[in-house]
């Protein structure tokens, strides 16, 4: 009996650390430009999958930046990227691994997942976001791209800076397409107009350059400056949560809404995981969530009410040319860090 009590005992013991074992190896590792709003999400997925997120905050091209340069490696630093623009992923194809979530055949047909290495899970539109205190101060208003010319708003303006930044290389292709001129959006990207209006931007009105995204609101919600050029995001979440000096401006030019991605590495250590969490954010409950719960927009047919968002009807709404801007990110990239560096 003792031997047989000993046997159970081991057994117990070998079953416990097992299990201690699953439980533990369940993780999943993310790197995210993402605001506070799409990162509210993790604990619905924790509990509903078991699975722990470890989430680190960076900039865009600072999170590809890692991956790259942990491309040799065995593992990764990160099982998962969460958030970014398709021009930046397309740019970084690479270090993607291809992955067609079962629930991809839900979503919006536009916005089903066409390339395999990333997958599309919200839209998000591009923004400019101004001090009410600070315009009514230099005694001017701001409704679009043109009226951050004014020579009261020099050096009172700021953005991440588009040659690494996800959501500021949105702002400026959405910049080229609405003030440039042409027939068609190539023609517009390429034109003098759009070009000579960037210069006169960046460089005439001494736009201040973040290294991320998340300072860009914040120093205007701070006072610190007049306009940022951002995304809706987490402009609608700082309204939301008591920010009242600050209002949404969606540019009377047009404004561009476009998917977010998410993707995940070669050599990612975790990739059950992973691709548990692109399932996650695909399913009804995840969208119904970002819908309701938070300042993203759906990309799955749900039913669902938020007061907080403007509906896109009431936006003037502009169209990017998506194949052009993938073909010619690099060129684009290129072109605005010469204007910059001047």
């Amino acid at each position: 009996m003792k031997k047989l009590f000993a046997m159970f005992l081991a057994l117990a013991m070998v079953l416990s650390v097992g299990a201690a074992l699953s439980e533990e190896a369940r993780v999943l590792n993310i790197c995210t430009p993402n605001s506070d709003g799409l990162r509210s999400i993790y604990p619905l997925f924790e509990e509903t999958t078991g699975i722990k997120i470890n989430s680190e905050s960076l900039g865009t091209g600072d999170c590809m930046a890692r991956i790259k340069g942990e491309k040799e490696q065995e593992y990764c630093s990160f099982d998962l990227m969460y958030g970014g623009s398709l021009a930046n992923y397309v740019a970084n194809a690479d270090l993607f691994q291809d992955y067609y979530s079962p629930e991809d055949e839900f979503l919006m047909e536009a916005y089903r997942n066409k390339l395999g290495f990333c997958t599309n899970y919200t839209v998000d539109g591009s923004v400019l976001l101004v001090n009410d205190d600070i315009l009514k101060e230099l005694g001017i208003e701001v409704k679009g791209y043109a009226d951050l010319l004014q020579p009261e708003l020099k050096g009172r303006i700021v953005s991440a800076d588009p040659s690494a930044s996800s959501s500021a290389f949105c702002q400026l292709t959405n910049w080229l397409l609405v003030m440039g001129e042409g027939e068609t959006a190539a023609e517009k990207y390429e034109s003098e107009a759009a070009w000579k209006y960037t210069e006169d931007l960046l460089k005439g009105q001494d736009v201040k350059l973040t290294s991320g995204s998340s300072a860009v609101y914040k120093g205007v919600i701070g006072g610190e400056y007049a306009v940022g050029l951002t995304y809706e995001d987490p402009c609608v979440t700082m309204i939301k949560d008591g920010a009242t000096n600050v209002h949404i401006v969606y540019p009377v030019e047009g404004t561009v809404f476009l998917p977010a991605q998410i993707g995940i590495p070669k050599n990612a250590e975790h990739v059950e995981e992973a691709q548990a969490f692109i399932d996650f954010m695909l399913s009804e409950t995840a969208q119904k969530f970002l819908a309701e719960k938070t300042t993203s927009r759906n990309i799955r047919p749900v039913e669902y009410t938020n007061e907080d968002m403007t509906p896109l009807a009431d936006i003037f709404l502009a169209y990017e040319d998506s194949e052009y801007v993938i073909a010619h990110t690099a060129d684009l990239k290129t072109k605005v860090a010469d204007i910059i560096n001047k």
